[in-house]
């Protein structure tokens, strides 16, 4: 007798249906019914089945969770950001889960030096003179499982604090009202709200008395904005904006010159902004300029020579982007005049503006950067100077920080490489000099000199040069392939740019090496990058992957079965195509919150986000070109008896993006059709989208995947390196 685990067998129940005279069959849609007590019994004994499986992990697991802990400073408090009269930051303190947001009192108004804390402040002490702790969340969090704040906004008079809370992982969040005086809470409760609030003005009395906030249809798109008064039931709000289309996504926030507020309904290729007076408790929205298809743009608010103006980021000009500027009122897209004409070499990605200058953060031949505009005060030709803040390395991620104040002389300016950890700069606009105000610590002596960074490129299908990230420990790449782990993603024009994680250094520090493939579908090259993976294209993702896999081993960086790949969401998508497409190239996969079921969501209007998804994969309901093409890549779909490495998926019961079903689905099908598989699942039973909640939790959760990637990688009896 075997004293092996048993994997779980999900019973087969068979579904038919039939699209475009494709007739397919699914046995395991039953898993979607959360409810059914057969359900949670089968994600538990799949847990129970894992648990089993990686049990001889449990040691490594426990010291990449050590390493962790004892790299990171847990008493520590960011960087003050100033807003009015307030320097506002965070603190997190050894032992707790989540830290507090606090605020002080700004001392000298000329001063933009944001304040230091006293060495060595104890955890029960303030860590700046005049400390207001605004919210603790660990108190908040108390007695829940899971917790996520999803937003916190001071009112414009710096009496109150609204703020909105998550205990399930839904995303489904209740809104309090917290008078920062009394510290006591009004008596507004509002429920089913997605994220935070947007403060509006102040009442003639010079108060603040009303906010706007979102909620989502049963499709969980956010589809309708609101206007709440303090004091009054949520029953009694105003319904402000509402968006019938399907396809569209609603968002709603205020200006950094807090002249207006504005709401975005955007789908994935086409946008519409309406503004209203921020000052105005009845104001109405007026839309700037009507949808056209295909048009996206988004606005900001700018005060040239005292006139007001709207920049608009645009493309109607190209697919790059343009910054135009057109007068504070409805105008029509013929009217936007160039600051910034299109150009195919940048990407224009957001425009921040500020009384003196604008911030403009755009990418060019791989690379993030921040761009500063100096205005001048003539409204029509209001630019007056250009450059970009620079910095070394050519992996090098830079970015615009949190930098609210309209009138603000710096801007708060952040950089990370996958080296060197994230560091926190003040631009002063006036001298053009660059202060390091933080640097993240890592403790117990990390040197990123002791690593190298490389840009290699891999060709791909159709001549594309695909760019991959990677970082290794010096010493570690000698004659003998070097064990990888390598991440992608490739959709939605996000871009997995270069970045420093304190949990991977227990990856490196073990002799592996890490890197990013940048992938079609992504954003890393520009929106063509994006448009070439998505669609009729969306196979170039997968392509770009198995072709960054495959040069690393013709260069001889490593071989297959030293690969392990890792994608979540999205990125799962990627991994479950390419297990079913290259299984001989790598050694192992990690599929998180993975989009593995395509064609079956994608088909189901009713499900979360599938309309709006549809400018993104296609609508298979109505398209039969679209239904054939998903379903040619679709993990769940393409399951057959292949040689796969062996493969880690995990989910979150809760998740409202990603339903757990589909990994639970896709390993129960490669149970079925690929009998000699090994395949783990492994479901938080209390947890969203993102995880769990809380960062030792989060922690232990990392140390479970690490550990079983250097176990596929051959490296767990491995010691970091001293």
């Amino acid at each position: 007798m075997s004293d092996q685990p048993v994997p779980p067998v999900a019973p087969r129940r068979p579904l038919t249906t039939t699209h475009h005279g494709h007739t397919r069959t699914d046995e395991y849609e039953w898993l979607r019914a959360k409810e059914d007590p057969a359900v949670i019994e089968h994600l538990e004994a799949e847990n129970a089945y894992t648990q089993a499986r990686t049990a001889h992990l449990a040691e490594l697991r426990g010291r990449i969770y050590d390493e962790i802990k004892a790299r990171t400073l847990e008493t520590d408090l960011s960087v003050p950001t100033r807003v009015r009269g307030h320097w506002y930051y965070g603190r997190s303190f050894e032992g707790r889960q989540y830290g507090a947001s606090c605020r002080v009192p700004v001392t000298d108004p000329d001063d933009w030096t944001p304040p230091q804390p006293a060495a060595g402040a104890s955890p029960d002490e303030p860590a700046l003179p005049g400390e207001e702790v605004l919210l603790d969340l660990d108190a908040l969090a108390e007695g829940h499982e899971f917790f996520s704040l999803g937003g916190s906004a001071v009112s414009p008079d710096d009496r109150l604090l609204a703020y909105a809370v998550d205990v399930v992982g839904d995303e489904r969040y209740t809104v309090r009202v917290l008078d920062l005086a009394t510290r006591e809470l009004h008596e507004d409760v509002l429920t089913d709200v997605l994220g935070g609030v947007t403060w509006g003005g102040v009442s003639d009395a010079g108060a603040a008395d009303h906010f706007y906030y979102t909620t989502v249809d049963e499709a969980w798109r956010p589809d309708k904005v609101w206007r709440h008064r303090l004091g009054t039931a949520q029953a009694d709000d105003e319904l402000v904006f509402h968006e019938p289309d399907g396809r569209y996504f609603v968002g709603v926030g205020r200006t950094r010159s807090r002249r207006y507020v504005m709401i975005a309904a955007s789908s994935k290729t086409t946008s519409e902004f309406h503004v209203l007076d921020a000052s105005d408790p009845e104001a109405r929205p007026v839309c700037f300029a009507e949808r056209t298809d295909g048009v996206e743009y988004s606005l900001e608010h700018a005060v040239v020579g005292g006139e007001d103006r709207f920049l608009v980021l645009h493309n109607a000009t190209g697919p790059e982007f343009e910054l135009g500027h057109a007068p504070a009122v409805p105008t029509a897209p013929a009217d936007w005049r160039p600051l910034l004409p299109h150009d195919l070499a940048v990407r224009l990605e957001d425009v921040d503006a500020f009384a003196s200058h604008l911030v403009v953060q755009q990418r060019s031949g791989g690379s993030s950067q921040v761009r500063i505009l100096d205005l001048g005060d003539d409204p029509e030709s209001p630019v007056t100077g250009d450059r970009l803040v620079e910095f070394p390395g050519e992996l090098a991620t830079v970015g615009a920080g949190s930098n609210p104040s309209f009138e603000q002389p710096t801007i708060r300016v952040g950089m990370t490489s996958l080296a060197h950890p994230s560091a926190v700069y003040d631009h002063d606009l006036r001298t053009g000099e660059l202060v390091l105000r933080k640097q993240a610590p890592v403790l117990g002596g990390y040197d990123p000199a002791d690593y190298e960074e490389h840009r290699l490129w891999a060709p791909s299908t159709g001549g594309a040069q695909v760019p991959i990230s990677l970082v290794v420990r010096k010493g570690v790449r000698t004659t003998e392939p070097v064990p990888i782990h390598l991440y992608g993603y490739g959709a939605y024009e996000a871009s997995m740019d270069p970045y420093f994680s304190v949990a991977r250094l227990s990856l490196l520090d073990r002799g592996a090496a890490f890197a990013i493939a940048h992938v079609r579908g992504g954003g890393e090259m520009g929106r063509h990058w994006y448009d070439d993976g998505k669609l009729e294209h969306k196979q170039h993702t997968f392509d770009d992957f198995i072709a960054a896999a495959r040069h690393l081993v013709e260069t001889g960086w490593t071989t297959p079965d030293r690969i392990v790949a890792e994608g979540a969401s999205a990125g799962g998508l990627l991994i479950g195509a390419v297990a079913n497409q290259a299984p001989a190239s790598f050694g192992g996969f990690v599929a998180g919150v993975p989009f593995v079921d395509t064609l079956t969501t994608m088909l189901d209007a009713s499900l979360p986000l599938t309309i709006p998804e549809y400018d993104e994969w296609g609508n298979p309901s109505d398209d039969p070109e679209a239904y054939e093409r998903i379903a040619g890549y679709a993990p769940y779909e393409n399951v057959a008896d292949l040689p796969y490495p062996p493969i880690l998926a995990e989910t979150s019961l809760n998740d409202t993006r990603v339903l757990y079903v589909e990994p639970a689905k896709w390993v129960a099908r490669l149970r079925e059709r690929a009998p000699h598989a090994d395949v783990l699942l492994r479901t938080e039973m209390a947890a969203g989208h993102g995880g769990v909640s809380g960062r030792y939790r989060a922690w232990e959760d990392r140390a479970f995947s690490l550990a079983w990637i250097l176990d596929r990688l051959g490296l767990a009896d491995a010691g970091p390196a001293s």
